[in-house]
């Protein structure tokens, strides 16, 4: 043992010392070296902490290589060098390849930023979302339809990137469909997996559209695999139905200056077919409405004078008649429902149409 120590001891402190240090410094090719070698180990995490990296190491073993090379004379340290700079050099390659295939399309990627990313949706959720659609970016032109009503079948979810697309039924007009919102979400509701049915809309494009269309069997083993993406479809779907529905609702009021409740059974099929029919009672009730607000000031002003002096209603003798064209508010459900319809029960059923619900709901 004490002969182990000794031996120890004599390497460790009795080891060959240095005759004589060296005058001149390595030439600029070493310092450069080690400036890079610095700089790389002061690199951070991530896919662009990694190119930081492997980027500055990989310059510094190349001057290493040449400092060995034209300075040292060594061959053991160019080899090193050499090993350590092909290796910085793979890493590299195999980043950028990483980033390569992990790359989306532009729409995909601005339809991440748009509809994924306010959610908070993780990218590799997206990514198994984008991939049940096989990445794929298809096209319509112009007055090109889509799906046509009783003969496409409803065997896809697509979501509209650019362009618009016009909904019709029976040749009437009911809504557009604009960028990021989703071409059939009634259709794809309406249906249970294991049943099949066909469009009761056609959906024509109005300008060059483009969209992505996943098939309805493989989004369903999506949707029954991955929970979260389950709940995300659901949520999406949910508002985008309710955006047309009341866009629906919209048009309705913009037709006949009445606000329908959206919940009435088989609203739309009067969208397009009462107003031609019904124009002049529609235009009578108009009339009927705007009449208290085209009363002459003069003729109200009599009215109020006729009444007994003892009990003078201050409001209305107060206020100014309301001009003409302001329009009135909303008459509740008793005044909707004591005016004359806009379509009678024989002449809707004479056209195989469902006839609009009845307005006379009680007051909740």
């Amino acid at each position: 043992m004490s002969s182990n120590r000794s031996l120890e001891g004599q390497l460790l402190w009795h080891g060959p010392l240095c005759i004589a240090w060296r005058q001149d410094l390595e030439g600029a090719v070493f310092h450069l070296a080690n400036c890079f070698l610095l700089l790389g180990f002061m690199g951070g995490s991530g896919v662009y902490g990694c190119f930081y990296l492997f980027g500055f190491l990989g310059t510094g073993y190349l001057c290493c290589v040449l400092w060995g090379w034209f300075g040292a004379c060594g061959l053991d340290i160019v080899l090193w060098s050499v090993l350590l700079a092909m290796a910085c050099v793979l890493q590299l390659a195999h980043l950028v390849y990483r980033l390569r295939e992990d790359t989306l399309p532009e729409e995909l990627e601005l339809l991440y930023k748009t509809l994924c990313l306010p959610l908070q949706v993780p990218l590799p959720a997206y990514k198994e979302i984008v991939h049940c659609c096989e990445e794929q970016v298809l096209t319509l032109a112009t007055e090109q339809t889509y799906a046509v009503e009783g003969e496409t079948p409803i065997d896809r979810l697509s979501l509209l990137l650019s362009g618009r697309v016009r909904v019709s039924q029976d040749g009437q007009f009911l809504h557009y469909i604009f960028p990021y919102q989703f071409m059939d979400s009634p259709e794809w509701e309406s249906l249970h997996p294991s049943e099949e049915g066909v469009f009761q809309v056609t959906l024509t494009a109005e300008t060059e559209c483009s969209y992505i269309s996943w098939p309805r069997k493989n989004l369903h083993l999506l949707l029954t695999k991955e929970r979260y993406i389950s709940r995300l479809f659901s949520v999406l779907l949910g508002y985008d139905i309710s955006e047309k529905l009341y866009a629906l609702n919209d048009k309705l009021f913009a037709k006949f200056g009445l606000r329908f409740d959206i919940r009435l059974p088989s609203l739309y099929h009067v969208l397009g077919s009462a107003a031609p029919d019904a124009g002049p009672q529609s235009e009578k009730d108009d009339e009927e409405v705007r009449e208290p607000a085209a009363t002459p000031p003069q003729a109200l002003h009599t009215s109020v004078q006729q009444t007994p002096p003892s009990s003078p209603p201050p409001l209305v003798t107060s206020s100014p008649a309301p001009p003409p064209w302001v329009r009135m508010s909303r008459p509740d459900s008793g005044v909707l429902a004591s005016r004359t319809p806009l379509r009678s029960y024989s002449e809707v059923m004479s056209r195989g149409q469902a006839p609009l619900a009845p307005t006379q709901t009680p007051e909740l």
